[in-house]
């Protein structure tokens, strides 16, 4: 019969890479951690660790399983919180990756808020562009743009209509002229974003009446610089060095306070629809539900402050 306690010991060693450090945490021994280990290998009947004298890492089969312990050690968890502090009540630690740029400038200061408004939840941040996987990492909510391609995961909406936008300062705008045509960018400096070593510089642009198929206009940019950190791209814009192409959320409060002009508002740009997302229906809590209302009318309060700059049917620059 399979323990808890092992279950526990071969989720925490695959979080941290290391029996001793997995030991030390759970205050147990080394040896006690291996022949936890060991004996929920003999168990299943698999091998979940290749070791060697200075390295452990997991098998195949050990990254299978370890999902479905995880996902084990959650659900014991939620009954537990259940019985104990009742389903409706809002608290608990919550373990949340988010974006660079909209994590530092906005979502921050929004779990601040509403913080104050539950103070029994407290939170685990992760901040970063790179999409965190949910079934190594240990985390409970994954804030993220775009579509979500992994039907195993749950996707709650929280800004489902936002795009892209063309930005840049009014300086830079001075100094360099209006755009009037979308293929005028190729005489701009454009600050591209890259991840994973790949410069994003293929910009899609969309006409009245295409919403989410091909793109009706690609245009491939060039610029002087580029960074794998959004946020990092937006404040290259705001000091006036080049034109980014940014998530509307991104850049609300820079839009807002004259940092940032749209160029071409009539355009339509790339969808960057935001979700809340999980790994499990059971980590839909009440805290979980009440997070993503709250996170859902921080983001139409940021729409609204931006409305106003209607779509025109003609895709500037499109033949």
């Amino acid at each position: 019969m399979l323990r808890l306690d092992d279950l526990t010991v071969f989720v925490r060693t695959a979080d941290r890479g290391s029996l001793s450090a997995a030991a030390r945490e759970l205050e147990i021994s080394p040896a006690l951690a291996s022949v936890a280990v060991k004996r929920l290998e003999s168990e299943l009947g698999l091998r979940l660790f290749a070791r060697t004298t200075r390295s452990l890492r997991l098998t195949e089969e050990g990254e299978r399983y370890l999902r479905h312990a995880r996902g084990a050690l959650r659900m014991l968890q939620d009954g537990h919180d259940a019985l104990t502090e009742g389903k409706e009540a809002l608290g608990g630690v919550l373990k949340i990756s988010m974006p660079s740029d909209l994590g530092r400038n906005m979502l921050v200061g929004w779990l601040d808020q509403f913080q104050a408004l539950y103070p029994k939840v407290s939170y685990q941040l992760s901040v970063g562009d790179r999409v965190t996987d949910m079934y190594r990492q240990p985390v409970d909510i994954a804030i993220r743009y775009g579509r979500q391609e992994d039907s195993n995961l749950i996707a709650l909406p929280l800004a489902p209509g936002n795009r892209r936008v063309l930005v840049a300062s009014p300086d830079y705008i001075a100094r360099h002229g209006a755009l009037t045509d979308l293929r005028d960018l190729a005489r701009h400096n454009c600050l591209r974003f890259m991840l994973d070593d790949v410069i994003h510089d293929r910009w899609n642009f969309y006409g009245a009446d295409v919403a989410d198929g091909a793109p009706a206009l690609a245009v491939h940019v060039q610029g002087d610089r580029s960074a794998d950190d959004a946020d990092l791209v937006r404040r290259w814009a705001v000091a006036g060095l080049g034109v980014a192409y940014k998530s509307r959320l991104d850049v609300s409060d820079d839009l807002g306070a004259g940092r940032l002009v749209v160029l071409m508002p009539q355009v339509q740009g790339e969808p960057t629809p935001l979700h809340m997302v999980c790994m499990h229906r059971s980590q839909v809590s009440a805290t979980v539900l009440r997070l993503r209302d709250f996170l859902r009318e921080q983001c139409e309060q940021c729409e609204r402050g931006q409305a106003g700059t209607g779509l025109a049917p003609p895709l500037p620059g499109a033949a």
